[in-house]
C-alpha cells in the first residue's frame, strides 16, 4: 500500500512537471525575440539577418528584434546566446563562425553547447583576383606561385575566419606558398581592387557584384558543386585540387530550450527563407537558400567541424587563441 502511495506521488510530481513546462511552450512566443548577429552592421550577414528576422516576425506575430553583438569572430553573440535563458526568446543568427570561433580558442566550448534550429542558407566562397591579373584559371595561378614561394598575398576577413581557412585549404591544395591578410570585410575587395593583394577568398555576396561589373575574375569555388548563381566558375576538385568548405547560416539557441519552442522557431525559419522578401535578396545578393531540418543541419554541422579542426591543426591554429590567454 506504502509502495502503492509513493508511486502515485511520483507520477503525479512528474505530471505537474510537464504541466508546469508545456504553457510556456504553449504560449510560446511570449513577447519580442531577440535576433543576435554576431557580426557588425551593414556587412552581407547582417543584411540577411534583418530580411529574415522581419520574416520571421510575420510568421510569429511578435517582433523578432535585430541585435548585432560583434567580436572575436563571433565569440561574443554564441557566449551571450549560450548564457541567455533557454526560453527561445534569444535566437543567434549563426555562420560556419560557430566552428570556426570554437575551434580557433576564441570560447571555451564546443558549438554543441547550444542548440540548433536548422540551415537557411549557404554560399560559395569564391578564390577571386582583379580582372586584368594574368591567370586565367586555378592552374596558372598555381604555376605561378609555385615559382615564386612567399610573394603573393591573399585577403581574407581575418585570422581564423571562414574566408582564412577556404584560402589556407585552396594554397594547400595548389601546393602554394602565400602571404595570408586578414584585412577585415570591408576592406577585403579594396585590397584586391588596389592590387595590394593579388587575390582574396570572400562570400559570394561579397564578390558577386564585382564580378558581374567585370572588375574581378572568379577562379574558382571550394564547393562541392557548381553554384547556379555563377554556373561558369568551376569548382577547385574539377580542376584537380581537393579544397573544399562552405559558408552557411542558419539559428541557434540555448541549450535546453524545449522542443516545442524550437519547432516553432523552425517552422518560422522555413517560411521565412523562402519568402519573396528573402528569395529576392537571394537572387540579387548571391546565396543559396537550402532549408535543412535539425536531424539534417546537426550532420553539416559534423561535418565541417571536422573540416575546420583539419585545417586549422594544419595551420597551427587549433585553439591558438586559447594558449595566448593563458
Amino acid at each position: 500500500m506504502r509502495r502503492s502511495r509513493f508511486a502515485v506521488h511520483g507520477i503525479v510530481a512528474a505530471a505537474a512537471t510537464a504541466l508546469l513546462a508545456f504553457p510556456a511552450a504553449a504560449q510560446f512566443p511570449g513577447g519580442p525575440i531577440e535576433f543576435i548577429i554576431p557580426f557588425g552592421a551593414g556587412d552581407g550577414a547582417d543584411i540577411e539577418g534583418r530580411v529574415l528576422a522581419g520574416e520571421m516576425s510575420k510568421v510569429l506575430g511578435v517582433p523578432v528584434v535585430p541585435v548585432n553583438k560583434p567580436g572575436a569572430g563571433g565569440a561574443v553573440t554564441y557566449t551571450y546566446v549560450k548564457n541567455a535563458k533557454p526560453d527561445g526568446h534569444t535566437v543567434a543568427w549563426n555562420s560556419t563562425s560557430i566552428l570556426t570561433t570554437t575551434n580557433i580558442g576564441n570560447v571555451d566550448f564546443e558549438h554543441s553547447a547550444l542548440d540548433h534550429i536548422g540551415q537557411v542558407e549557404y554560399q560559395s566562397m569564391p578564390f577571386a583576383v582583379r580582372a586584368d591579373a594574368p591567370w586565367k584559371t586555378m592552374k596558372d595561378f598555381a604555376a605561378d606561385c609555385k615559382k615564386s614561394p612567399g610573394k603573393y598575398k591573399i585577403a581574407n576577413s581575418t585570422t581564423g575566419s571562414a574566408t582564412h581557412l577556404a584560402a589556407i585549404a585552396i594554397a594547400s591544395a595548389v601546393g602554394c606558398d602565400v602571404i595570408h591578410l586578414p584585412v577585415g570585410v570591408k576592406r577585403r575587395n579594396a585590397t584586391v581592387l588596389s592590387g595590394e593583394a593579388d587575390a582574396m577568398v570572400a562570400p559570394l555576396t561579397g564578390a558577386i557584384k564585382l564580378a558581374q561589373a567585370g572588375k574581378i575574375r572568379l577562379l574558382a569555388i571550394p564547393s562541392p558543386k557548381r553554384n547556379p548563381l555563377i554556373p561558369d566558375v568551376p569548382t577547385m576538385k574539377e580542376q584537380g585540387y581537393d579544397a573544399e568548405l562552405l559558408l552557411f547560416r542558419g539559428l541557434s539557441v540555448p541549450k535546453g530550450t524545449p522542443k516545442a519552442v524550437k519547432e516553432k522557431l523552425a517552422d518560422a525559419m522555413v517560411k521565412a527563407a523562402h519568402s519573396k522578401a528573402f528569395t529576392d535578396l537571394a537572387a540579387k545578393n548571391g546565396f543559396t537558400i537550402d532549408t535543412l531540418g535539425v536531424d539534417a543541419f546537426e550532420k553539416v554541422l559534423a561535418a565541417e567541424d571536422q573540416r575546420v579542426k583539419a585545417i586549422m591543426k594544419a595551420a597551427g591554429l587549433y585553439q591558438a587563441e586559447k594558449g595566448k590567454k593563458q
